[in-house]
């Protein structure tokens, strides 16, 4: 057991530095999606893909991503200390808040891809390939009477490598589920065993999709979320009989129980809602959530809405998630509609408004689906979502 816990303090030291470098890279797409990360010129030459320190602290403000200027600049100082960032020019250590050119090194192919950075990506690859691919590897199970979800049978997770052609051989793929658990990846069920080529259970430690707080970087080293960060442990729901509860996703995109209503209350076509929260005061607000009327004057069919000439236009939004969610509510089904919009979340900002019906989710078509299916594939999905919506015009 001795060697078990060293190589879990050892793991937690090297999911410390992975944070580090999962939250500096949520940030660079953040930064390129909202044109902060641009080609800049300056004394007759073009820096290409950097942004300007004092603009970066101003944006960073702006979506709170710190209290003050002086806590901003702490965060991307740790930023620059590991490698993650740099002055275009390599001519200043320090981060400054001033007119000055900074760039993230994988934006310009200078980020030191030492062993561990190496391993961290390939696990990445990994879980992403695992979530958005058809399988059946990741099941719920039990093991020491416990149950636990989305679990993967070791024998199995190596089957699948090499069916992936990820690694050549079982031997080889061995060694490298033994490197993930080493550096905090994945982890026996119990934190009991190592990685080894049999019927062990393992699930997935880190939850590359959570989304980080950039204030989490200047925590207390050697303190880290654990359990409560995974994407895959078991959540009973209430299943009271009385109530029946609204699904609320979190930026860690795990699911869990928020807000109930009494069932009484509701036509038995409305079920539960999937809440894409965006304000930490609406996933709570009785008006909005615990509402169990339909925002439709009338239910609407997929051929009503595609008729030509008929009374829907169709419009696309493109919802960035914030630092907290999407912000709306999808109910219904064949088609589902949008229920509420938090007013102040990025939905709204992306024009998205009550009862437009959904059409597409991410270029697929879900006029025949109901919300629990269209929920998932958001859930599922990357963090900036395209969505094909219809509504009816004024006359």
């Amino acid at each position: 057991m001795d060697g078990i816990g060293t190589m879990q303090k050892k793991a937690a030291e090297l999911e410390r530095m992975a944070e580090v470098l999962v939250t500096g890279e949520q940030l660079r797409l953040r930064l390129h999606e909202a044109k902060v990360i641009k080609d800049r010129r300056h004394h007759l030459r073009t820096y290409p893909n950097c942004f300007v320190a004092k603009e970066l602290i101003d944006w960073l403000m702006e979506h709170k991503e710190a209290s003050d200027r002086d806590t901003a600049i702490r965060i991307m100082q740790k930023l620059l200390d590991q490698s993650i960032i740099h002055h275009v020019c390599d001519e200043h250590r320090e981060f400054k808040d001033l007119k000055m050119f900074y760039r993230f090194r994988k934006d310009d192919g200078t980020f030191p891809l030492d062993h561990e950075a190496k391993v961290f990506m390939r696990g990445q690859r990994i879980f992403e390939k695992l979530m958005n691919t058809e399988n059946n590897l990741l099941q719920t199970r039990e093991e020491e009477d416990g149950a636990y979800e989305q679990t993967l049978v070791a024998s199995e997770f190596i089957d699948w490598l090499l069916q992936e052609g990820e690694i050549a051989t079982r031997e080889e793929a061995d060694q490298l589920g033994r490197r993930l658990l080493e550096h905090g990846i994945i982890q026996h069920v119990t934190n009991k065993h190592h990685f080894s080529d049999g019927p062990l259970l393992y699930q997935f430690r880190m939850n590359f999709r959570r989304r980080r707080r950039l204030m989490e970087l200047l925590a207390e080293r050697g303190r880290i979320p654990e359990s409560h960060d995974s994407p895959f442990c078991l959540r009973k729901q209430n299943s009271d009989g009385g109530n029946t509860s609204f699904l609320s996703v979190s930026p860690t995109k795990e699911i869990k129980v928020t807000a109930g209503v009494r069932r009484s209350s509701m036509s038995s076509s409305c079920g539960s809602s999937g809440y894409y929260s965006s304000s930490p005061t609406l996933s709570s607000s009785p008006p909005v959530l615990c509402n169990p009327k339909s925002v439709l004057k009338r239910q609407i069919s997929p051929e009503e809405l595609q008729t030509p000439g008929g009374p829907f236009a169709k419009k696309t939004v493109t919802i960035v998630g914030d630092a907290v969610g999407w912000g709306f509510v999808v109910r219904g089904s064949k088609p589902c509609h949008i229920q509420a919009v938090d007013p102040s979340g990025p939905a709204a900002a992306a024009g998205m408004k009550v009862r437009q019906f959904v059409v597409s989710v991410n270029g697929q078509n879900v006029l025949s689906l109901d919300y629990r299916t269209v929920s998932d594939l958001i859930l599922t999905g990357p963090r900036t979502v395209v969505m094909e919506v219809m509504e009816e015009v004024s006359c």
